[in-house]
């Protein structure tokens, strides 16, 4: 079982033909409204390539709530540890894409209010987990509490350290591996005095460049998928998904992660973070 611990947000997309300048205003192609939040991206991605997977978090109690928690059902996810929180609001995340690029501004709702004690509260489902996927789109001491669980039961997990936020050294020993992308991968860096120890656990996402890690110090390239990109939203989230099934199904890490790379190559051909995400029958063309 992957369990999932972060955040469900509803994507408000623009698509554009180019960025608007600082007190620009521009006209939008088209505008859609889909499911979201790197949580649950990551969980959609994982569900979608076969794994049995469970999310914990939280929404509020009003449409897009509502709307979310049938939108994982009909993925077959374990939706029974996701709590609807009265007098809040669902996360959403305000999304343009241009020139397949984009840029995110995100309103965190109910996913601040994943407390240490909700974290807590799910023990035995995170304890029963073969892998846990964590991510800093809600608070970081309930990151934090879920680490420290998961390091009691022996659990595997990783961390997508997005938003960018420092990890702390005394987490380093509870976390298997690392998903940042390169401007992560640099602040991760810069932040830690001992780098050999970080260097073990990275597994950086590059792009159209790939993902790389490192094996007893060397680089080890993985090259990207050649496909034509439609938008890029969600790609490091299907990666990470799809690194956690091919670890937990028992390939070693250069072949999970040549895995992780042609899903999150797949899934930038379509519009929307998870509409994109491929099935294992697509992995298997």
């Amino acid at each position: 079982m992957i369990t999932v611990i972060g955040s469900m947000n509803m994507d408000l997309v623009t698509i554009t033909n180019r960025e608007p300048a600082i007190g620009e205003t521009v006209l939008g192609e088209n505008f859609l409204t889909v499911p979201g939040g790197k949580g649950a991206n990551q969980a959609v991605a994982a569900a979608k390539l076969g794994a049995p997977v469970k999310m914990i978090g939280c929404v509020g109690d009003d449409l897009f709530g509502e709307q979310y928690i049938n939108h994982l059902k009909g993925h077959q996810i374990d939706i029974k540890h996701i709590r609807r929180l009265k007098n809040e609001k669902t996360g959403i995340a305000s999304i343009t894409v241009w020139n397949n690029d984009n840029k995110i501004i995100v309103v965190p709702g109910a996913n601040k209010r994943i407390t240490p004690e909700i974290v807590e509260s799910h023990r035995e489902e995170i304890l029963k987990s073969s892998w846990l996927l964590l991510q800093f789109e809600i608070p970081l001491e309930s990151v934090e509490r879920a680490l420290e669980i998961a390091a009691e039961g022996n659990v595997n997990v990783i961390v997508n350290p997005a938003p960018y936020h420092d990890i702390p050294e005394k987490w380093l020993g509870k976390i298997t591996y690392i998903t940042p992308n390169e401007a992560e991968a640099n602040q991760l860096f810069s932040a830690f005095a001992n780098r050999e120890n970080l260097l073990s656990k990275l597994v950086i996402t590059k792009g159209k460049d790939g993902a790389e890690y490192f094996d007893q110090g060397e680089r080890v390239s993985i090259p990207a998928l050649k496909v034509d990109a439609i938008d890029t939203t969600g790609a490091g989230d299907t990666f990470t998904g799809a690194l956690a099934v091919a670890l937990s199904e028992g390939l070693p890490l250069k072949e999970s992660c040549q895995f992780a790379v042609k899903a999150a190559g797949l899934s930038v051909t379509k519009l929307g973070a998870q509409a994109g995400m491929p099935s294992r029958s697509d992995l298997n063309k």
